[in-house]
Formats: structure tokens, C-alpha cells, sequence
């Protein structure tokens, strides 16, 4: 059963203009531990293919905030949400503290869809909620 849906189109050129006033520090407020180190990896052999995958990221918690329908506010926070890729290059959500507590307790599941091309980055969410679970939790 679907519990939600989010998209979120993102100007990658906002994302560098932010990067150049901020630098590090805007990458540390948005991206988990795990994202924060692939970030480097990617900016250092190619400085632009960095900026994409924080344009990506931002894009997919913007969308994953909308399909669980809190918005960026508590349990969800931009650090306790990350969008990580398996081997075969799937992205996924994996989700850390409070917002993984949330999540589980309502039987949620996620499943994300990033890309990007020329200006622009974009996400797609859809957050099922399992048959067996409750219709809501306090």
C-alpha cells in the first residue's frame, strides 16, 4: 500500500553558487557520514561530478521529506536520511536515529530514484507502508 510520494527538481547551479559561499560546511549539514565521504571522493577526481552527487542527494531527502509527509521538520533531519548506492548502483534510503525508529515503527519502506542532466538534478520517492502494519502510529 502506498503510504506517500515525493519528487524534487534541483538547480545544480544553486547547489554550486551555496558550495562556493559555504564551501564544506553546507556538504556537512546535508549529507549523512557515509555520503559525506563518497562527496570528497567524487569532487576530488572531478570537482564538478561532486557538486551532481550533492545536487542528487539534496534533491532525493527533499522528495523522501515529501512522501513521508513531515517536510524537513523532526524526526526528519537532512544528516539522519541518506541515500547511499548499492553495488549494482541502485540508490536506496538507509535512515540513522529517530527517523529510522519512526519509519520502522510504521512498517515504511522506500524506495528512491535519482539522475541529473546538464542544470539540473531530480528525485522520485515512493514510501509503501506494509499490509500488517497499523494505519497509524502515535
Amino acid at each position: 500500500m502506498i503510504y506517500g510520494i515525493g519528487t524534487d527538481v534541483c538547480d545544480i547551479r544553486r547547489i554550486e553558487a551555496t558550495l562556493s559561499r559555504q564551501g564544506d560546511r553546507f556538504a556537512r549539514k546535508v549529507l549523512g557520514e557515509a555520503e559525506y565521504a563518497v562527496w570528497q571522493a567524487r569532487g576530488a577526481r572531478w570537482p564538478e561530478r561532486g557538486v551532481r552527487y550533492l545536487a542528487t542527494r539534496f534533491s532525493a531527502k527533499e522528495s523522501f521529506s515529501k512522501a513521508i509527509g513531515l517536510g524537513m521538520r523532526m524526526p526528519m533531519t537532512w544528516r539522519s536520511c541518506e541515500i547511499l548506492n548499492q553495488p549494482s548502483g541502485q540508490p536506496i534510503v538507509v535512515l540513522n536515529g529517530v527517523l529510522k525508529t519512526w519509519f520502522e515503527e510504521r512498517g515504511l519502506r522506500a524506495h528512491v530514484t535519482v539522475t541529473d542532466e546538464s542544470d539540473y538534478a531530480a528525485s522520485f520517492v515512493v514510501v509503501e507502508r506494509d499490509a500488517s502494519s497499523p494505519v497509524s502510529v502515535p
